[in-house]
């Protein structure tokens, strides 16, 4: 998965004649030498024609068409403390990562007023490749942001609601697209150590294998424990490969990735216990777990390309991926609440192909006045291979689900710009999905079917000015979020073999926004966006089956402001501020609150660059209680935290890091749910009760980073 970097300068004839490594096979030792011959002949001059962002977030006036769309850069990505790759998404105004169990999980993601769970109703790509994954086993839209590399980041580019043409399925939310360099500038060796048996390596060379054609080599290889008492023994290896070449005019780029991970999950823990301080004789705390053998593997190979051509009239695009996936999970969340022991195993073996294609056309129309049409294809085939089964230590019981998927999205869109004059333009798009699902039960014939939808989405921005360096924002859409093929095409359950209802394979959600963009005061960048969100179905998580099913109708209503400042080189502030009012539109009378929708978030940071050899920054992220039940009769508690990062130059491509996680050791908690679970001694029918996943306590990191 690679960006397109147009070719550079030619480098000296004899590494030249060394080019035409084949690296046939992704793996450690093949990786490791070509970082290292990439270091003997280092490329030069690929620098990306795209978007520049130097440091912090780019809101250039006339750059965007939202007041929530954006771009940050690499300097940010680089400047502050990660605990997790995910967390490269919390630079998105309002959006927090978190986690409810093993670190190899994908994450838990919050925003507007969503518990996106693993990333439903939220679209991440890697330079154009998808990330989430339909009809998943463990929860639909899983999105493992666990392969991102934060060293290869160039960019994230980012938007908020249903209102562009070209985002589709998971996106109601809104999206992110995480755009990789294509090369580095010089070779880059980076070792890790910290508490808990953390230890990560990275390194990364780029080679011009001939004039014009540029390769890039990374590795990445973590290992993490954790403060479990069951270590989390995450063991991750990561590789990547990104070729490229061409002109500005005309450029091509093709990427090879493959990832595997390994880890014992940390699932969240009842209160009950945490309070009591003891179970069956034994001390019990926040970071114990009830069932040990908990945990899983994933692995993901991918394939891609990109091709881009611009000439007078417009651009053509051309993009395509093949990815191989797979994923084992365990996991027990009402421990023995239905049998001896509840574990359950998840799995998940795919093949995905997918691509897309659009063609631009840019027509003056006279004076201030110009337009751009653009029409696009995508289409996507998931052949999926998932099941649920009960186990026992990782050992398969007994089968309740066993399914082949072969689920087909195919998408049209239209999209027509007009700058009417020198302070208004419009963005009028229209898209078309159609789904197609065929469902082969193998353990309830019952639960095979066909299904089929069809959606249209019309979408409409206006954007006025800029005045006085201020430019103001409509913005209205349709969008939908895909539910999982098999709820689609469900006959019977395949627990109970009662009759179930089918959920339908498309749902819609519709958006409104008004915002504002300014850079009136100097070195002052604002944005402030008040927005509505509507869905025709919420998905709700199920704790005892780790996995989400259509609900009720929704409404989310709410502000976000978000303000960034910089004096000179030195100083960077970020303060991002969210408040959203979620609530179900259905009148039901149990009640109207959202379980786990949170109402406030807020972000601050501060950065302080170029003192001499050293830079900082501190940043602290508070996240407000949210309802676990849908009466609000219990809520989770807010929580927050406090992250700190300090470096030092300290010779000739050389620097020191350290970084501090919760710097003020507080007991956080990553996610609360409200549901019954059982433990020896207690009553058959289980005990209903606050269950949680703390958050890391204090955590210390140090970081060498030497290029050559």
């Amino acid at each position: 998965m690679g960006a397109h970097q147009p070719a550079g300068n030619r480098v000296k004839a004899p590494c030249a004649r060394r080019s035409g490594n084949d690296f046939k096979a992704v793996s450690p030792a093949a990786l490791l030498l070509a970082v290292v011959f990439g270091a003997a002949c280092p490329a030069r001059g690929h620098e990306s024609p795209a978007v520049v962002v130097t440091g912090h977030y780019g809101h250039a006036l006339g750059s965007a068409d939202a007041a929530s769309e954006g771009v940050f850069g690499a300097e940010l990505v680089r400047s502050r403390a990660l605990l997790r790759p995910a967390e490269v998404l919390e630079y998105i105004p309002g959006m927090v990562v978190t986690q409810h169990s093993g670190d190899g999980k994908a994450n838990q993601y919050f925003l507007r007023g969503m518990n996106l769970d693993h990333g439903t109703d939220f679209a991440t790509t890697i330079n154009g490749v998808p990330v989430n994954m339909p009809t998943h086993g463990h929860g639909h839209g899983y999105s493992d942001l666990n392969i991102l590399i934060p060293e290869l980041v160039s960019r994230v580019e980012y938007r908020k609601g249903p209102y562009f043409a070209a985002d589709g399925d998971f996106s109601s939310a809104g999206s992110a697209n995480v755009v990789y360099r294509a090369r580095v500038e010089r070779p880059i060796y980076t070792l890790g150590v910290g508490e808990r048996g953390y230890l990560r390596g990275f390194a990364a060379a780029s080679h011009e294998l001939s004039p014009g054609i540029g390769l890039l080599a990374a590795i990445e290889q973590l290992h993490h424990d954790g403060p479990w008492s069951v270590p989390a023994g995450l063991r991750k290896l990561h590789t990547h490969f990104a070729l490229s070449g061409g002109s500005p005019q005309v450029n091509w780029s093709m990427s090879l990735a493959a990832y595997a991970a390994r880890w014992n999950s940390t699932d969240q823990v009842p209160q009950r216990l945490i309070d009591a301080g003891t179970y069956q004789g034994r001390p019990f705390g926040r970071f114990d777990s009830l069932d040990p053998s908990d945990g899983a593997s994933t692995r993901r190979v991918s394939l891609s390309g990109r091709w881009r051509a611009a000439d007078d009239h417009g651009l053509t695009q051309l993009e395509w991926y093949a990815i191989q996936y797979s994923l084992d999970l365990f996991s027990n969340f009402t421990y023995m609440l239905e049998r001896d022991t509840d574990q359950f195993a998840q799995t998940d073996h795919r093949t995905v192909l997918g691509g897309k294609a659009s063609r631009s056309w840019i027509l003056p129309l006279g004076g201030d006045r110009s337009m751009q049409s653009t029409l696009g294809v995508q289409v996507r085939q998931d052949r999926i291979r998932v099941g649920l089964f009960d186990s026992a230590q990782r050992d398969l019981r007994a089968t309740v689900r066993d399914d082949r998927v072969r689920q087909t999205l195919m998408s049209l869109y239209g999209e027509n710009r007009i700058a009417w004059t020198s302070w208004l333009r419009s963005v009028a798009g229209l898209r078309a999905d159609q789904l197609d699902a065929q469902v082969t039960g193998l353990a309830q014939a019952e639960n095979s079917g066909r299904a089929t939808a069809f959606r249209w989405s019309p979408k409409l921005s206006l954007v006025f000015g800029p005045w006085k360096e201020t430019e103001i924002f409509l913005n209205a859409g349709r969008g939908f979020h895909s539910n999982d093929a098999r709820g689609a095409t469900a006959g019977v359950d395949p627990r109970t073999s009662l009759p179930v209802e089918r959920v339908p394979a498309l749902v819609g959600s519709e958006g409104r926004e008004v915002g504002m963009k300014t850079r009136i005061l100097p070195n002052l960048q604002t944005a402030l966006a008040l927005w509505q969100l509507k869905f025709d179905s919420e998905l709700v998580y199920v704790g005892d089956a780790g996995t989400t099913e259509a609900g009720r109708p929704s409404r989310r209503s709410g502000v976000e402001w978000s303000s960034h400042w910089s004096q000179g080189q030195t100083l960077l502030m970020d303060l991002n501020l969210a408040w959203t009012r979620p609530r179900y539109s259905d009148g039901d009378l149990v009640g109207n609150r959202i379980p786990n929708a949170v109402q406030k978030v807020a972000n601050l940071s501060l950065a302080l660059r170029n003192l001499g050899n050293w830079s900082g920054a501190i940043g602290v992220r508070y996240l407000g209680s949210a309802p676990l039940l849908e009466d609000d009769s219990a809520r989770s508690r807010a929580s927050l935290t406090t992250n700190l990062r300090i470096s030092k130059t300290v010779g000739e491509g050389l620097s020191l890091a350290l970084e501090v996680f919760n710097l003020w050791d507080r007991k956080n908690s990553d996610i609360s749910y409200h549901y019954t679970s059982r433990v020896a001694g207690e009553p058959p029918s289980g005990v209903p009760g606050l269950h949680l996943h703390p958050a890391e306590p204090r955590t210390l990191r140090a970081t060498a980073r030497y290029r050559i």
